[in-house]
């Protein structure tokens, strides 16, 4: 099934942006994505910061020869997949919400053409 493609003038797109379902979608987006991204960089800076101010607390060992320096920098493997399986989850969601959105304006486009406002 190919998708279908319908032209958006500026003034189709303009009154799509003021629809409450599309304002609302690009809220819920910018509600996970603006902190998740706050959060990604302020744990990913963690480890040379932690390094450069805290070098005995980074080198000191937790298991064998396993210090926190590794420990941490490990850890952002697991953040950064985390990071992206919420992301996923959340699209989701954002996803339906976007396909509300679109039925919506391709109904308006189709009766606009239809009628020939």
């Amino acid at each position: 099934m190919q998708a279908q493609h319908h032209h958006v003038t500026t003034a189709q797109w303009d009154a799509l942006s003021e629809e409450p379902e599309f304002r609302e979608l690009v809220q819920a987006r910018r509600r996970f994505i603006a902190p998740a991204t706050v959060f990604f960089i302020a744990f990913y800076l963690g480890l040379p910061i932690l390094a450069g101010f805290a070098p005995a607390l980074m080198s000191r060992p937790v298991l064998g020869s396993l210090t926190w320096a590794y420990c941490y920098a490990l850890a952002q493997f697991v953040m950064a997949w985390g990071l992206l399986g919420a992301y996923l989850w959340r699209a989701r969601a954002f996803d339906i919400q976007a396909a509300r959105c679109r039925k919506h304006e391709t109904e308006e486009i189709r009766e606009t053409e239809e009628f020939g406002d």
